[in-house]
């Protein structure tokens, strides 16, 4: 399998689900063939840095509550 690329349109969310403390096989989960690395990478500002994160997570995400 390839791995998925980080496109604007995921960024907000895997912001987000970072800082409600979701697990990164989670977010990987959600969007099949994202890798760690890339989540990572957007956590750390090496992608998408200016892209903020979103005000809610999507209606079918998996979340704790």
């Amino acid at each position: 399998m390839h791995d998925r690329k980080v496109t604007p349109d995921i960024v907000p969310v895997i912001k987000l689900a970072r800082m409600n403390r979701i697990p990164y096989s989670w977010i990987s989960g959600y969007y099949p063939g994202l890798n760690f690395g890339r989540i990572a990478d957007v956590m750390a500002g090496k992608l998408f840095p200016d892209i903020p994160p979103a005000d809610t997570l999507p209606p079918d995400f998996p979340t704790t509550h």
